[in-house]
This record gives C-alpha cells, sequence and structure tokens, in this order.
C-alpha cells in the first residue's frame, strides 16, 4: 500500500507542477518566465561560483583539490541530479569516504550532522527565494524585516533532510510563521522547484563532502595515501 501511494505521488507530481506553472502564466502571463529563467540561472550560477570560489578556498587550506574531490563524488553527483535527493547517495557517500582515507569515526559523525545542519545549497535557495517573491509581488521589504526573516531561516533551514522539495516545504512554513511576505506568491517557484532541488542537493552533498575531508585533515584523520590510491583506483 505504502509503495502504491508513493508511486501515485510519483505519477502526479509532474502534473502538479505543471498545473502551478499554469496557474502562474495564466495569472501574470507569459512575461513571468523570462523573470523565473533568470532566477533559475542566477541561483545555478551563484551556487557554482560558491562550490568553486568558497568551498575550493577551504579545501585549498588544508592541502586538497576540490577539483579531486569532485572527481571522487561524481557518480553520486550524478544520482544526486537525475533524483534530486540526497539521501540516495549516504551510504554509498560514507563507504566512499572512507575509502578515501577519512577515519570512520569522523565520516560517521560529520556526514549525517551535516545532513541536517549544513545545508549550504538550501541556505542560498531560501536567500534567493525570498528576494525573488519581494520583487515580484512588489512588497515593501526594509532592512530590518530582511534581518529579522533571515534569522528565522537560519534556524528553519536547520534539521531537516535532504528530500526533494524539502526547501520549499520550509520556505512555506517560515512565510506562513512570518507573515512578512504573501504566502500565495510561492506558487510562482512551486513550477520551477524541480530544476532548483537539483543544485540545490548537488550542493548540499559537496559541502557535507568538503566538510568531512576538511574535519578529517584537522583531527589527523586523513590517510593522503589512501586518497590517492582510490583515484587511480577510479580512474582505471
Amino acid at each position: 500500500m505504502l509503495f502504491r501511494i508513493l508511486g501515485f505521488l510519483m505519477r502526479l507530481a509532474p502534473l502538479g507542477a505543471f498545473g502551478a506553472m499554469a496557474s502562474a502564466v495564466g495569472l501574470m502571463g507569459f512575461s513571468v518566465l523570462p523573470y523565473l529563467l533568470k532566477l533559475v540561472l542566477l541561483f545555478w550560477g551563484t551556487s557554482i561560483v560558491f562550490i568553486v570560489v568558497v568551498l575550493g578556498t577551504v579545501v585549498s587550506l588544508v592541502g586538497l583539490s576540490l577539483f579531486r574531490i569532485l572527481k571522487l563524488i561524481r557518480e553520486e553527483l550524478l544520482l544526486v541530479i537525475g533524483t534530486a535527493s540526497g539521501e540516495v547517495v549516504f551510504p554509498r557517500l560514507m563507504l566512499k569516504l572512507e575509502q578515501a582515507g577519512c577515519d570512520e569515526s569522523v565520516v560517521g559523525f560529520v556526514l549525517p550532522a551535516g545532513y541536517s545542519f549544513n545545508l549550504d545549497g538550501t541556505s542560498l535557495y531560501l536567500a534567493m527565494a525570498v528576494g525573488f517573491i519581494a520583487q515580484a509581488t512588489d512588497t515593501p521589504f526594509s532592512w530590518a524585516q530582511q534581518m529579522g526573516l533571515l534569522a528565522v531561516l537560519l534556524l528553519t533551514s536547520k534539521g531537516g533532510t535532504t528530500v526533494a522539495g524539502g526547501a520549499f516545504i520550509k520556505l512555506a512554513a517560515t512565510l506562513q510563521t512570518v507573515r512578512t511576505l504573501p504566502l500565495n506568491a510561492l506558487g510562482l517557484l512551486f513550477g520551477v522547484d524541480r530544476l532548483m532541488s537539483t543544485c540545490i542537493t548537488a550542493t548540499n552533498v559537496v559541502g557535507n563532502t568538503v566538510a568531512v575531508f576538511v574535519i578529517a585533515k584537522w583531527e589527523g584523520a586523513f590517510d593522503r595515501s589512501r586518497f590517492d590510491t582510490h583515484l587511480r583506483t577510479l580512474a582505471d
């Protein structure tokens, strides 16, 4: 019965996304589509810059290469992009990080904690979604209101799993509680949520992987020779 219900949800979810997009176009016309496209491209671009510049700098400070780490988890990233969920790669990622030279105790603590508390992609999404809704609805949004909503989002974005659409639910719950921005504007984002969720989850997975390597290096629990050997094995 459970799997049958999940099957219904999987089949009906695309229809729901299409309905949300059709509703937005019906209310505001086709002129809303370029703005949604700009939002998606801007979010993907921001996430890529964050990974390359911010996470790349953090990794380089401990003597590792971001691109070698991305090469290590490329298969997991493909799964994440295909499913928009980080849960599907969690067991594989734990095993691969241990095989790549990170101590089992570090992986067993940092990675599960990161899945709940180190959600870089979710944080970027929530901040950009709030700004987009404020501009799309022409809602006055003072600096004090922005800082107050940001403080609430920093709390509500934590403690959740990286399932597909999880960030959208957190955003809806936060706006319903704070009531600073109109809740009905979420329909604008629902149509492109799948495109956003893919990038959100991929950014989260990369951030959590980087966190494991960095903390393992700090704690002296990283075997560089195993890391190099495992990469050569993957290349072969």
